[in-house]
This record gives C-alpha cells, structure tokens and sequence, in this order.
C-alpha cells in the first residue's frame, strides 16, 4: 500500500521532519481499538493512547507518532501555521516523524483515534509558542527512526 506523502517545511518555530509525513487511506478500516493496538504493536508502535488530536498546533521531539482513526473524521493541519490540511476518516493511518506539527482542525463528535510512537518512546509535548526550537530540533535530531511502517 502507498502512502501520500506530506512534505513540510522546516525551520520555522515547528521543526517538522525531512522525512514526510505518511498517510495510508482506509488501512486499518473495521478495527477495533484493541485489534488497532495489537496490530500496531507487532510492527513496534506502542506506548498507546485512546483519545483525539489536541486543537492547537503542537509536535513531538523525542518520537515518532502514529494516529490511526478509529472512527469519526477530522480535518488535521500538518506543519504548522498555514500548513497542509488533510482529511481523515475511519480506517487511515498518519505517520508523523518526530517533529511534525499537528492540529485539529474540526472533527465530527464521535472522533475516535488510537495513537501509539515508534519503539514504545516517552513522548513530550512541545507548542511552538512555549518550546525552544533549537534544543527540540536537538531533540529530534536524536530520534531513532522506526523499524516497520504501522501498515
């Protein structure tokens, strides 16, 4: 399965990542939460979350996100201020390499979404207005990358 392919642009108060988002369509479509996990932990995606995406534009400096979409739909702002909008439903897959700005946008009410980070890591939350550009670009720059896509 190909993914889309976000690149984003980097050195702004969100660092973003040279390696683009990924997002696979309708690729765990039909999941429970529970199969989502399972399914996402035998490729090394763990330390799990149940919940939504956060309305303001944040990142993670020290790992790699996956959101998968339970169910419900949003519409995401990728990269910051400005950035790439991107919609989701039920089933699709986002990969956000340590860095990558996110937002809500707006979503339908039953919006669903299970998270997890590459290789189990500790995730922090850095918003580009209350965070250090340069010592979280550090940060990612530490970042192992991931052994499986989730998919």
């Amino acid at each position: 399965m190909n993914p889309e392919l976000f690149y984003l642009p980097q050195g702004g108060p969100i660092p973003n990542n040279p390696q683009p988002a990924r997002l696979f369509r309708a690729a765990l479509k039909g999941q429970t939460p529970t199969q989502i996990e399972a399914h996402l932990a035998e490729r090394g995606w763990t330390n799990s979350w149940r919940n939504g995406v956060y309305p303001f534009h944040h990142y993670h400096s020290t790992a790699h996100e996956v959101l998968v979409i339970v169910r419900g739909q949003a519409r995401l702002t990728l990269g910051g201020e400005g950035g790439e909008q991107v919609q989701v439903g039920e089933g699709d897959v986002l990969v956000l390499p340590a860095g990558t700005g996110h937002k809500n946008d707006g979503s339908s009410p039953d919006l669903l979404v299970v998270g997890a980070y590459a290789g189990g890591r500790e995730w922090d939350l850095c918003r580009p207005e209350e965070t250090d550009v340069a010592a979280a670009r550090e940060r990612i720059a530490r970042v192992p990358g991931w052994g499986e896509e989730p998919v």
